[in-house]
């Protein structure tokens, strides 16, 4: 990676988060495909909150981040990818490939073991959807995250450039997918075929048991279809079908978003009703 994109990485993660948080949550202002019915700013202090501690918790424990620790491997020629000698662009499309698997695989594992949906349903407890579920993630789980994509980098060896793609990407899309905007059906039908769209990954926030475990993709759509985890659309319509966990229905607050794992067991995946 160039040693000029490397000193700016932060501050041209931060422009282009900026420029895509804005231009979906004015897309939701302008064109809603639900109607919410939550306390917006309550919610978006919440999980604006919890997203300023978890971007917070990162720079303090990880300074390097992904991208930092994939130029360190590659110099050091660690991971997989060092012993194949591939052209580039083909070592940073497997690379990103690769990665976008083993978020969809840490997605299902967040569901299957008790403990760690204990952190993952302070995501899922959103009574709202919309662009700030994004990043609404408790921050022992984005600590979680980042050490396994940390030892994704160590094994594959990827170009630390192909981390800053899959970091760009995974945000971007994680935005899209989470925003409230409407999408015409026949658009729908082509964007989800590249690209996980907020319609097919709304399902994955219903309160229906078949419904939460399925649509596990963030970024890239194929992996639901491969590993027979893709439904279509939602038994109540996006309209009609209900967000959240039916046993988490109290105001959120920030301070309860945060404490939320250390209380009781609550509602496995397993037993959505």
């Amino acid at each position: 990676m160039p040693d000029w994109l490397a000193q700016h990485e932060p501050a041209l993660r931060l422009a282009i988060f900026a420029l895509l948080f804005s231009t979906f949550a004015a897309w939701e202002l302008l064109r809603p495909r639900r109607v919410l019915h939550d306390s917006k700013p309550q919610r978006w202090f919440a999980n604006l909150g919890v997203f300023a501690l978890d971007v917070a918790a990162v720079r303090v424990i990880f300074p390097l981040a992904a991208v930092g620790f994939a130029d360190v491997i590659q110099r050091y020629e660690m991971g997989l990818l060092q012993l194949l000698a591939l052209p580039r662009w083909i070592e940073v499309l497997i690379a990103v490939l690769l990665l976008d698997l083993v978020i969809y695989w840490q997605h299902r594992l967040f569901h299957r073991v008790p403990v760690l949906w204990r952190l993952h349903k302070v995501h899922h407890a959103d009574l709202d959807f919309d662009v700030t579920t994004a990043v609404r993630f408790h921050p022992l789980e984005i600590l979680l995250s980042m050490l396994i994509k940390l030892l994704a980098v160590l094994l594959v060896g990827p170009p630390a450039l192909a981390i800053l793609l899959f970091e760009v990407l995974l945000n971007g899309t994680a935005l899209f997918n989470h925003a409230n905007i409407f999408v015409p059906p026949s658009v729908d039908r082509l964007l989800r075929l590249a690209v996980v769209t907020p319609d097919m990954h709304r399902v994955h926030h219903s309160s229906i048991l078949a419904e939460t475990n399925s649509n596990f993709g963030f970024n890239l759509p194929w992996w639901d279809r491969i590993f027979a985890s893709y439904r279509a659309q939602p038994q109540d319509g996006h309209t009609g079908m209900h967000i959240g966990l039916r046993d988490i229905p109290e105001r959120q607050t920030l301070l309860r978003l945060l404490l939320l794992p250390f209380r009781s067991r609550g509602q496995q995946p397993a037993e959505v009703a």
